[in-house]
């Protein structure tokens, strides 16, 4: 990639890159938006004839996608920047090919007002990687017994519209209705963690012939699906939107395609762990594994990869959980629940959806940044997000090389945690450059730092 530029340079010209995975084009930035897209010529010398002074990105063959959207990513400021801080998270997010995340409200203290929600969203606004929404907690202090101040977080600065106890269970079905209610009013969505707590009191991982032969506390599959069983039907009756975090069972899978073919207004999410990794991985005891949900059958891993596919399952959100060496760096029952996914996500869904004929790189544009922008409405409005590549969008894009290789190093990422379960495998694909409303954030693979950019080149 070639690129020379100064600090100002607000036009940049991507030769040969492939919007969605289709035919080469090249294509114009300028001002923010995307100026024109033509055919690529490779014999041209100039593609742009009144491009001026614009930066030419060589992107042959470099698959072109909207903005990455992360609908469910924990960022832990404030209260717990040892772990991870709003800036260190968003250069992760930048890395890898995200323009916007919603940071979840599991803080010290909890994101429940519209004050700490403000905090959030104007540090992000200020690092300058990513947009950053803010998720509202449902209840004060994520205890699950009052509601926190929706309303309030709703005409926020930072116009809250996604609202979870993420980290916790909603589990008192009059709260939730009462939440769901409530959200109504500005168009907003609960976003549950599906999690039985009688059912899972003291549970490790998941509950099965692995946690049986390994002696640790097993976590079932129903402690999930009668959630969010429970929670469509809430739903239904007060016609309010549901979303489901990070589901992981077949039996969810089955749930909430019922409840679409029934109407219900719930959609969903999976990770990308839970695309690929299962609870055999538990065998070694390496708390790099233990995560919330915890990781299921190989049944489950097809089930949700077929849910995705078929559209049941409406996005991929990395839940992105940094956490502290020594929360990990201990028995597998002290350890905390987590994994880091911001870098390695666009990765794991090529992997296991994209090579494998599953979804098409139009496909991952609709999982990975229209639907998730829809769900959290961010998808319209002057910092619109997952927004088609087209004439006069938004120029948030990622470029990726779906032909690269790569060996996952989780001390050599930028997240401010090392706890990725895919340190030592190799991945596909690798995000070459991001772009945030037509300003670079990461070029040739390297977060660009705001001034960073001089004649001659990024750092």
């Amino acid at each position: 990639m070639s690129h020379a530029a100064t600090t100002t340079t607000s036009t940049y010209v991507l030769r040969g890159v492939r919007p969605l995975g289709g035919e080469r084009a090249d294509v114009l930035l300028r001002d923010g938006v995307i100026a024109a897209i033509e055919p690529h010529d490779a014999g041209a010398a100039t593609p742009f004839s009144d491009a001026g002074d614009a930066v030419v990105v060589d992107g042959t063959d470099l698959v072109a996608l909207p903005g990455l959207v992360d609908l469910h990513t924990h960022l832990r400021e404030p209260g717990r920047e040892d772990t991870e801080t709003i800036e260190s998270g968003t250069r992760a997010a930048a890395a890898g090919g995200f323009t916007a995340v919603h940071a979840m409200a599991n803080t010290t203290p909890v994101a429940d007002t519209a004050g700490v929600v403000e905090q959030v969203w104007r540090i992000g606004r200020d690092a300058g990687w990513v947009d950053v929404h803010p998720v509202g907690a449902v209840s004060v202090g994520l205890a699950g017994t009052q509601l926190a101040e929706l309303g309030a977080m709703a005409q926020s600065a930072a116009r809250v519209r996604v609202f979870s106890d993420d980290g916790k269970c909603v589990w008192d079905p009059v709260l939730m209705r009462r939440a769901l209610e409530y959200v109504k009013a500005f168009d907003g969505v609960v976003a549950q963690h599906a999690q039985e707590p009688r059912l899972t009191e003291g549970a490790q991982m998941n509950e099965g012939v692995v946690s049986a032969e390994l002696g640790l506390a097993g976590w079932p599959a129903v402690a999930e699906e009668a959630i969010i069983a429970r929670d469509v039907l809430l739903a239904e009756h007060v016609g309010s939107r549901l979303h489901v975090c990070h589901l992981s069972t077949a039996g969810s899978v089955e749930i909430v395609r019922w409840a679409k073919g029934r109407g219900i207004d719930v959609t969903a999410e999976v990770t990308p762990h839970h695309l690929v990794l299962t609870d055999e991985e538990a065998r070694g005891y390496d708390p790099t594994f233990k995560v919330n949900p915890p990781l299921r059958t190989q049944a489950d891993v097809d089930a949700v990869r077929e849910g995705l596919a078929d559209g049941t399952i409406d996005i991929v959100a990395t839940d992105h959980a940094p956490h502290a060496r020594e929360d990990k760096d201990c028995e597998w029952a002290a350890a905390a629940f987590g994994m880091t996914g911001l870098e390695t996500a666009l990765s794991v869904v090529q992997a296991t959806m994209v090579d494998t004929g599953r979804l098409t790189w139009a496909d991952v544009a609709r999982v990975m940044s229209a639907n998730p922008a829809r769900i959290g409405r961010i998808d319209t409005g002057e910092l619109a997000q997952g927004r088609p590549v087209a004439v006069g969008e938004p120029a948030n894009l990622v470029l990726v090389d779906p032909a690269a290789r790569r060996v996952v190093d989780g001390r050599a990422q930028e997240t401010a945690s090392a706890n990725t379960p895919f340190a030592g495998r190799e991945l596909p694909g690798r995000v070459v450059a991001t772009f945030l409303r037509g300003r670079p954030t990461v070029l040739d693979g390297v977060p660009v730092e705001a001034g960073v950019l001089a004649a001659g080149g990024a750092r």
